[in-house]
C-alpha cells in the first residue's frame, strides 16, 4: 500500500483553492454566492476525531500485543488495512474540501465589512483548519499501522534467516 504524500495533498488543496476562488468570483458577478455551511467544519472535525480515536485504539492494542500482555486483544490485519485506506481517502477528500473552502474564504476576505460575508469567511477558515486536522489524523493513523518491514528502503534485500 502506498503512503500518503504531502505533495499530492498540497497539490489537490491548491488546485481546488484556485478553482474555488475563481468560481466564487464568477458566481459573485452573477449576483449570488453559495453559502459555506456551518456543518462543514463540524463534519470535518468529527472525521478527524474518528480517525484519531481509531489510531489511538490501534496503537494501544498493538503496544499490548508487542508487550505480550495476556489480556491483549489482537489486531486484525485486514481491519488495520481498512482503517489506513479510510484515513487516506479521508485525507484526500479533506484536502479537496479544505481547498474549496479556502478559495471561497480567500474571496470572502474582500467583504469582511459585511456581517454575513464575515461569518461565511469564518466558517470557511474553520473548515480549512478542520481539513488540516483530518489530514494530520490520517498521517498519524498511517504511522501507527505501518509495519516494521515497511521501513526497508526499496532495492535492499532483507537478510535471510
Amino acid at each position: 500500500m502506498k503512503e500518503l504524500r504531502i505533495r499530492t495533498l498540497v497539490t489537490v488543496f491548491l488546485v481546488a483553492g484556485v478553482l474555488s476562488w475563481a468560481g466564487a468570483r464568477l458566481w459573485n458577478s452573477l449576483g449570488t454566492l453559495p453559502r459555506v455551511p456551518l456543518a462543514a467544519p463540524v463534519v470535518l472535525a468529527l472525521i478527524a476525531a474518528v480517525l484519531l480515536a481509531t489510531a489511538l485504539s490501534l496503537r494501544s492494542r498493538l503496544k499490548a500485543q508487542r508487550e505480550r500482555r495476556p489480556d491483549a486483544k489482537a489486531v486484525d490485519p485486514l481491519m488495520a488495512a481498512r482503517a489506513v485506506v479510510f484515513g487516506q481517502a479521508s485525507a484526500l477528500v479533506a484536502a479537496l474540501v479544505a481547498g474549496m473552502y479556502g478559495g471561497a474564504g480567500a474571496f470572502l476576505l474582500e467583504f469582511l465589512d459585511i456581517p454575513a460575508r464575515r461569518d461565511q469567511a469564518v466558517y470557511a477558515g474553520f473548515s480549512v483548519l478542520a481539513g488540516i486536522a483530518v489530514i494530520a489524523a490520517a498521517f498519524f493513523l498511517e504511522r501507527v499501522c505501518k509495519l516494521p518491514e515497511d521501513d526497508d528502503t526499496p532495492g535492499t534485500a532483507a537478510p535471510a534467516a
